[in-house]
């Protein structure tokens, strides 16, 4: 497994995507983002999940977090659905059909449940799943170690630990009844520098 078995969507929503992410996250945001889309692809291999919306499946992934930025954050919405909106009205303007445009709001909302039945939301199912790896150090295992390398020399980690702590426990101090506050609850600021990741 490697970084050229999954070709990053050429389209206009793909493009765009990236493009926000880039202008509007830090880095090290950024890299998380795109190393949760490669994570998500790659589980959907291991464990043999197939019939993936792909180019869903990057745009939600590369705008998951970018509901915590200032100028797309929310003073009431959780910041994954704030974040949602922002993928709404980028596919919007990519042409793509209202209940395809819905069904990004739905896979980055859905990146903060416990967990997803990828039988309902395959693609919300494989986001939660890799976000849980690169946040939580949830099923660490699972990937082979050499792709693990070769995605993080690719997208380093950088501050990611410290930003994303910072970052959710702001929103669950501002927004308690959201998911930020069960995430804080739970030990994600520990979690985030006892990851496994931070290590290879």
């Amino acid at each position: 497994m490697q970084i050229s078995d999954f070709a990053v969507p050429d389209t206009p929503a793909a493009r765009g995507a990236l493009a926000l992410a880039t202008e509007y996250q830090s880095p090290a945001i950024t890299a998380h983002a795109v190393r949760s889309w490669l994570w998500s692809e790659a589980f959907a291999v291991v464990d043999g999940i197939r019939d993936i919306d792909h180019e869903l499946l990057y745009v939600a992934a590369v705008l998951h977090d970018i509901g915590t930025v200032t100028a797309y954050d929310n003073h009431s919405l959780s910041y994954e659905h704030a974040g949602g909106h922002v993928g709404i009205a980028l596919t919007a303007g990519a042409g793509w059909p209202r209940e395809r445009r819905l069904r990004v709001l739905d896979v980055i909302v859905r990146h903060n449940w416990p967990c997803v039945d990828p039988s309902m939301d395959a693609e919300g199912h494989l986001l939660e799943t890799a976000t849980a790896l690169d946040i939580s150090g949830a099923r660490p295992d699972a990937l082979p170690e050499p792709f693990l390398r070769e995605v993080l020399e690719a997208h380093p980690r950088g501050a990611l630990a410290a930003e994303f702590g910072t970052c959710v426990v702001d929103q669950a101090a501002r927004k308690p009844d959201t998911a930020a506050r069960r995430l804080v609850d739970g030990g994600v600021v520990a979690k985030l520098a006892a990851n496994p990741l931070e290590r290879l």
